[in-house]
Parts: structure tokens; C-alpha cells; sequence
């Protein structure tokens, strides 16, 4: 999926926010964002929260046949995944410009530095060593993600134990945690990137830029380097010039920010391990009743708490006390029950309703009547005079009408319409409705 542009006015509105020296989430030009480093179950397993932007590091081991040029050292690997969990531009399971980039810029930052002595991790010289491999998942992208990375790798390897291993003539045994005290890896130092964005070419720079500014800024600087002021690594992008002056004001920046998070990684570090050695909850455990878990949780909101006893114990001693007895529901008129005081609620019919069905129903079983006794009149005319009764009905109406014809001896009394013709008039009357 492709990234949305952004639009003309979002652009327009960003870069005048910058040449103000102001921010969208109200920091100042060289501030970070808030970091917070948590640690997993087990020894190697870190996660980075810079802002919204959410890293996890995952450091493993294994034994290896060394390089045949250099058989007495171990070997470093590293990966990068960018899942398309982190933000739906990532594609799964292709490499990206993105991914490359920042896999080529962390091995320079961590392996080329020299910060791990890769001869301590040699078992038999020639035949095995340990291979350590650091996987670092992205899990939500807001900007930034160099810095996010190199954070949480290095402090995976700081916190990372290696199994213990014995050997015995040509046999190489690997002792399980319980048997033997994993151990540490061997680093020197820590070196840590830095990123700087650069705008309306090289007149305004950005400290830690978060993902709507590195979509319109026009460069891109990290350093990499350690609290000794050594500068292990450092890549320019984007096609900018930068004056040797810009160089330097950036490294005096870094060497600043590198101090502040040696110094919270150490202390992170720390905290994780008295916590272990106490018993205590570390670790996914630790995690779960804060929340840490999620990607993006709401921050929580500080309320007032003082007094708030006393203030309840007020509320309820001014309260009236309640009945301990519940009234049971009047019903005054059939139909109607009462819940409550001054509240009426009807069940079931209304006695308006009830009068009209109890008509209804009289209605019916009298018409019905008068069907049942027309019919015996007319079988009893029937059997005596064995005469041709025509009979209209209504497939659609529940009344049945019956005319008997005339007797040809006596005249008819008047000169309206005949029976016949007024039952047909009504049957069309009834079939027009």
C-alpha cells in the first residue's frame, strides 16, 4: 500500500509551524520524545516506546562454524522486520528501501563500532563459536525509527545472557540456566543514534522528528555515537549540503542526548535486575496490570483524591436512611399496577380496549347466532318443501346471507326491489370494500 501524500495545506501549515520554532506535539527544536524502555520474561528481549513510535528487540544464540577468515571470532546478525502492523505502508515479506537502510545503518552502528568483543564468544577455535542474532521488530511507526532501533538492540544485548558452556577433550556441552549462571556478553560501550531533520534546506533542524515532519523535511543526518564522545558512525540523506559549522553543532547535540540515554538505559538495566534477584514481578508479568502490552493507550489521567473518605462518610450519615421494607405494588384498577410513588405503568389492556373487544366479541357470537338459527330454518324448509334455495356468499367475508324465492301464490305487498336483487346489491357493496 501506497503512502497517502499529504495535502498542500497540511504541508504548508507544517513548514510554517518549523520557521516559528514551534511543534505539533509542543515540544521545543532539540527535545525527544518521551522514552520509556521496558524488559521482557527472558534475558534479551526489550521494548523501546519513543513517543508513539514502539520497538521490541529479541536477541538469541546459537553454535556456529566460524568464518574461515576470522575463526576466532563469533558473529553478529542482524534483522529488521517492518510488519505491516507498525503502519499500513510496510508490506510483509518483501524487503523495502526503508527496511535495507536501516538494517546497512544499524550493522554500522553496532558491529562495525566494535562495542561487542567477538572473541569472547569463541567456543573451540575453528570449529564453534556463538552466533548472536538481534531481531528487531517494529510495532507501531510514528517517525524515527533509527534512534527507536539502536535503543532497543543495544540494550537487548546489555540485558542478553548467553548460556554457560563446559568443554571436555573434543565434546562441547551447553549447561541449561538451571545447572550453571548464564553469562553476559562482553561490551565496551554503547553507542546510540541520533537523528536530525533538516528543512528548507539546511535553515531549520529538528531533534527526533516525528512522522508527519520527516515526510516534508528535505534531509536527513544520524550520528552515531557513545557517552566517551566518539563518534561511531554517521550517514546524510536526502541530498542536502551541509557546512561543516551544521556538522559540529549537531555532534555537540548528540554527545548530550547520548548521556541522557546511556544514563536511562543503565538505570533500566538496573531496576530489571534487582527486580529478578528481589523475586518480584519482572517482565511480561509486570507488564500486564500497566498495560504495557498495548501500542497506543490512553494516558491516565490524574484526579484528586484527598479527603475523599471523610467527604463520603458526610454524604452518607446526611443521606436518608433507606426503608427496609419494600411496599408491594398497588393494583387499584384491573389492568393498571403502580410502581413506585406517583408513577403509574399499565399492563396489559387499557379499559377503553377492553370495552371495545368484550362489543367485538358480543357482536360476533351474535351474528354467529343468527348464521346458526337461518341455516336450521332453511334445512327444516328443505325437508318439507323440497324447494331450490339460492344461496350468496363470500369467500372473503365470514357472513353468510340466504334467500329463499318467492312463493308464485301470494303477491308481493310492495313494489321495491325483490330480496334477490337487494342480496346482490350487497354482495357488491361487500366485494367494493
Amino acid at each position: 500500500m501506497k503512502d497517502a501524500p499529504l495535502a498542500n495545506c497540511e504541508r504548508d501549515f507544517l513548514l510554517k509551524a518549523i520557521e516559528e520554532k514551534k511543534r505539533l506535539d509542543g515540544r521545543q527544536t532539540y527535545d525527544y520524545r518521551k522514552m520509556k524502555i521496558t524488559f521482557g520474561t527472558d534475558y534479551g528481549c526489550c521494548f523501546v516506546e519513543l513517543g508513539k513510535t514502539r520497538v521490541m528487540a529479541q536477541v538469541s544464540c546459537e553454535l556456529v562454524a566460524p568464518k574461515e577468515s576470522r575463526p576466532n571470532e563469533g558473529i553478529m546478525f542482524f534483522n529488521i522486520e517492518l510488519s505491516p502492523m507498525a503502519s499500513p505502508t510496510f508490506e510483509q515479506g518483501r524487503q523495502s528501501e526503508l527496511s535495507v537502510k536501516l538494517n546497512r545503518q544499524l550493522e554500522r552502528c553496532l558491529r562495525n563500532s566494535k562495542c561487542i568483543d567477538t572473541e569472547s564468544l569463541c567456543v573451540v577455535s575453528g570449529e564453534k563459536v556463538w552466533q548472536i542474532r538481534v531481531d528487531v521488530h517494529m510495532l507501531n511507526h510514528d517517525g524515527n525509527l533509527m534512534d527507536a532501533a539502536s535503543i532497543a538492540a543495544i540494550t537487548a544485548l546489555c540485558h542478553f545472557r548467553r548460556p554457560d558452556v563446559g568443554i571436555q577433550g573434543d565434546e562441547v556441552t551447553v549447561y541449561s540456566p538451571e545447572e550453571r549462571d548464564p553469562i553476559p556478553l562482553s561490551i565496551y560501550h554503547m553507542p546510540i543514534s541520533v537523528s536530525f531533520s533538516f528543512f528548507q534546506q539546511g535553515t531549520y533542524l529538528l531533534v527526533d522528528p516525528c512522522e508527519r515532519e520527516e515526510r516534508v523535511m528535505d534531509g536527513l543526518l544520524m550520528i552515531a555515537m557513545n557517552k566517551h564522545r566518539e563518534i561511531c558512525s554517521i550517514q546524510s540523506s536526502g541530498g542536502i549540503m551541509l557546512l561543516k559549522e551544521q556538522v559540529m553543532r549537531c555532534s555537540k547535540i548528540a554527545s548530550v542526548k547520548v548521556s541522557e540515554i546511556t544514563e536511562l538505559i543503565s538505570k533500566a538495566l538496573e531496576n530489571d535486575k534487582k527486580a529478578r534477584k528481589a523475586g518480584g514481578r519482572c517482565g511480561f508479568a509486570e507488564s500486564m496490570p500497566q498495560e504495557r502490552i498495548t501500542a497506543l493507550k490512553m494516558d491516565e489521567t490524574p484526579v484528586e483524591m484527598t479527603e475523599v473518605t471523610d467527604r463520603a462518610n458526610d454524604i452518607v450519615q446526611k443521606a436518608e436512611a433507606p426503608s427496609q421494607t419494600v411496599p408491594s405494588p398497588v393494583v387499584p384498577v384491573p389492568g393498571v399496577g403502580q410502581v413506585g410513588q406517583g408513577l403509574q405503568n399499565t399492563w396489559g389492556l387499557d379499559e377503553e380496549e377492553e370495552d371495545e373487544e368484550e362489543e367485538n366479541d358480543n357482536s360476533g357470537e351474535e351474528q354467529e347466532v343468527k348464521v346458526t338459527k337461518m341455516e336450521v330454518e332453511q334445512h327444516e324448509k328443505e325437508d318439507s318443501k323440497q324447494e331450490d334455495v339460492v344461496e350468496i356468499s363470500d369467500s372473503e367475508e365470514e357472513e353468510v346471507v340466504i334467500l329463499h324465492p318467492e312463493t308464485p301464490d301470494k303477491a308481493p305487498k310492495h313494489t321495491g326491489p325483490s330480496s334477490h336483487q337487494k342480496g346482490a346489491a350487497a354482495s357488491k357493496k361487500r366485494q367494493k370494500k
